[in-house]
């Protein structure tokens, strides 16, 4: 078991597997990004040694993020490799949808039980804007073929960027109504050469609410306010589907968390918010034992912080949001 100094047993691991991405989401990179050269990053043997040692520590549940996890080579061969790891309970990822019309059902078959898709928009042209140059159709009908392949339930994660799709929130929410999906409202949050951008455009959990109650209806509170991972669940009259609010910056639950962070070049990361990294690649390709490096692991884990200091107006600047995976 891994505990950080607060008695937080940290079991939940999200893993870039890359930084790299076929979108360029105006809240998340720059459109000219610069990508790390493949040989910086943690190659499918070492992602598969490290996942060992993380469950032998005791984590079990784990998530694959990016940039966008689906433009990995061998992506369904690493999912393969990662469900049939010992100790691996709970496979989940994260992705921008594009590729999954076509991988959906690989990955299900590969060992993958669940995805957070994200979509910002229905509207085709603010999509396009919100991305720059992403096609609206080819993420729903990711959607479509993740739920045919059964990587449920499916999460939709929205994050809401003022002036820019904030008036799309009524139309999100109401998918809920007709697909037992959960739409979850995601808080921008501020980072790296962004964040003055990202600060400026936040909307506030209790602003989207507002826009839901006064635009479908009043969604009533489920599990007493009880976090789904990170968001509160709320459900609309009537409605198939539930849905969240992600506000890591005007309500965090810092306390609740349970997670750490492997970046696509191997680094643990211990907050997304925060800067203080502990590298594993490194020593790993140096030829530590199996033994130390867990030792190193332990040792990151214990110095966790207790949560982000955004009210005290720090931020992380040392990496973007894609490269670190969300």
């Amino acid at each position: 078991m891994a505990f950080d100094k607060f008695g937080r047993n940290i079991h939940y691991l999200r893993i870039s597997l890359t930084d790299h991405c076929n979108l360029r989401c105006l809240y998340c990179m720059p459109e000219d990004m610069t990508f790390r050269p493949n040989a910086d990053l943690m190659q499918d043997e070492e992602v598969l040694t490290l996942v060992k040692l993380f469950t032998e520590l005791g984590f079990d549940k784990f998530r694959l993020t990016g940039g966008e996890p689906t433009v990995r080579a061998n992506i369904v061969e690493i999912v393969r490799q990662i469900a049939q790891t010992p100790g691996v309970n709970s496979l989940s990822m994260t992705t921008n949808g594009v590729l999954l019309g076509k991988l959906a059902e690989p990955l299900k078959q590969a060992g993958l039980q669940r995805v957070n898709i994200s979509l910002d928009t229905l509207d085709p042209i603010r999509f396009n804007s919100l991305t720059r140059w992403g096609k609206l159709d080819q993420v729903w009908d990711g959607i479509l073929e993740s739920e045919k392949a059964g990587l449920t339930p499916i999460k939709i994660n929205v994050v809401v960027v003022r002036g820019h799709n904030d008036q799309d929130v009524p139309d999100m929410a109401r998918l809920s109504y007709e697909h037992p999906w959960q739409i979850r409202f995601i808080e921008m949050m501020p980072f790296g050469g962004n964040s003055d951008f990202q600060q400026k455009q936040v909307v506030s959990d209790a602003e989207l609410l507002e826009l839901i109650q006064t635009n479908l209806d009043d969604p009533r509170l489920l599990d007493n306010g009880q976090l789904d991972g990170e968001a509160r669940i709320y459900q609309l009259p009537g409605a198939k589907g539930t849905i969240g609010f992600i506000s890591s910056v005007t309500n965090p639950f810092c306390a609740a968390c349970t997670r750490a962070r492997l970046t696509s070049d191997g680094k643990l990361r211990l907050c997304l918010l925060k800067e203080k990294e502990v590298d594993l690649l490194t020593p790993l390709r140096a030829g530590a034992s199996l033994e130390d490096l867990k030792q190193v692991i332990k040792d990151g884990i214990w110095e966790k912080p207790w949560g982000h200091d955004l009210s005290k107006g720090k931020f992380a600047t040392n990496r973007t949001m894609s490269e670190i995976g969300g």
